[in-house]
């Protein structure tokens, strides 16, 4: 089954983020009160798995390997309407 899966990457809590802070700082400047931002990378995948599960399986390692560095990321991720098709 082809399945699609989405996997946000963000900073764990604690690591510093520059660009986001510029944001920050730069929506402050144009009036907003904005007191914090936190940035995140958004990984549409489409693959084939025997599951769900195995889906879940897969885009997790896909993470771990790739998308991710354990050190200073965590990571989330969402099956998208199970399956995308056969």
């Amino acid at each position: 089954m082809l399945f699609r899966a989405e996997v946000t990457v963000r900073l764990k809590s604690g690591i510093l983020d520059p660009e986001a802070t510029t944001i920050r700082k730069a929506l402050q400047h144009l009036g907003y009160d904005c007191h914090s931002i936190k940035q995140a990378a958004v990984y549409e995948l489409e693959f084939r798995a025997d599951s769900s599960d195995n889906a879940i399986d897969l885009a997790t390692k896909m993470s771990q390997q790739l998308l991710a560095n354990p050190i200073i990321h965590d990571y989330e991720i969402k099956l998208i309407n199970g399956k995308a098709g056969s």
